[in-house]
């Protein structure tokens, strides 16, 4: 190696074994060991635009369930629900990247509309979706003994390395699915264009990183509720973000009309499409969130039914 390089240039990251192989000579830090492991890519805006969310676009269609899935879920919803409440609640505990947990669900959505009947282990099932999920979309994925601890160890890591073999191989190796995390940052995007002039207290980055939060809160209870199995993840991301700007109320009528025919435009489909599924997951919230509120302390003059919810910032506020 030539030594005139300027350092600047070298790749200077260093395998995890390797560090631990230098641990009795160096002694490295816990937290420098994570920071090597979380190097994430900052987004990347010429990897956006029309041109990739025509792609998205394309290819979400290839990764939908069968009707006939998506009819007996729809009869019997209790099941699924239960397994997506809990593919959640793991994600939060281990503070996994937001788009894992709608990929495992996707996965596991398509695995049982391949098979039509449940594992002997539905838990084993989800664990595994979630497992490919972290493998693909985090640095540092979770464990298999993390899952098993989550499940109360009613299946053994080597259960699980075998049911990720039996959903791979059941969806051949074909898991990269379209969700709707994946057209959030390009719609989101555009609406920052819409809002480029738009005048305010609060910076344009944290309002969009707060509209993105919202957003991502609203999708994930989509991918909770099977009233929203059949609908196309550009849809959902779609119906979500309009949600999320109607809930936040920092923008006129005008604009959220204008928005909101930006985003059908950009999802190819009709105006009155978005605006029914912005209100079914409008009607979503207030149910999850009347639930919440009739599970733990609440005022007797307290009205909930007929006022607007504020978007919740952190997907745990809402009882999915």
């Amino acid at each position: 190696m030539d030594r005139g390089v300027s350092v600047s240039l070298w790749c200077e990251e260093v395998e995890e074994d390797q560090i631990q192989d230098q641990g009795q000579a160096e002694a490295p830090t816990q937290d420098h060991i994570t920071g090597l492991s979380q190097v994430r890519a900052a987004w990347d805006p010429t990897v956006s635009g029309h041109r990739v969310i025509q792609k998205l676009l394309h290819v979400e269609e290839r990764y939908m369930p069968s009707m006939l899935y998506i009819t007996l879920i729809q009869r019997d919803p209790e099941r699924r629900e239960e397994l997506t409440k809990w593919a959640l609640e793991v994600c939060c505990e281990c503070g996994c990247d937001e788009a894992v947990f709608p990929l495992s669900v996707s996965l596991m959505d398509r695995f049982l509309s391949a098979s039509l009947s449940l594992p002997v282990s539905p838990y084993c099932l989800t664990a595994g979706c979630i497992l490919i999920a972290s493998k693909l979309t985090e640095c540092d994925n979770i464990t298999a003994d993390t899952l098993c601890a989550a499940a109360e160890y009613s299946f053994q890591p080597s259960n699980l390395r075998e049911m990720e073999r039996v959903i791979l191989a059941t969806l051949r190796w074909d898991t990269a699915a379209v969700t709707p995390q994946d057209f959030l940052p390009h719609f989101l995007a555009f609406v920052e264009q819409r809002g480029a002039n738009e005048v305010g207290g609060e910076s344009e980055e944290e309002r969009l990183s707060t509209l993105r939060r919202h957003s991502d809160t609203l999708s994930a209870m989509c991918v909770c509720d099977s009233r929203f199995l059949g609908a196309p993840p550009s849809l959902v991301a779609a119906a979500s973000l309009n949600c999320a700007l109607r809930g936040l109320g920092n923008k006129g009528p005008s604009q959220l009309a204008l928005i909101s025919e930006t985003l059908a435009d950009l999802c190819q489909t009709d105006l009155a499409v978005l605006q029914c599924y912005s209100e079914m997951i409008e009607y979503a919230l207030r149910q999850r969130l009347r639930s919440g509120h009739q599970r733990g302390p609440m005022e007797k003059d307290e009205e909930v039914e007929n006022e607007r919810p504020g978007t919740p910032t952190d997907m745990r506020e809402i009882d999915f």
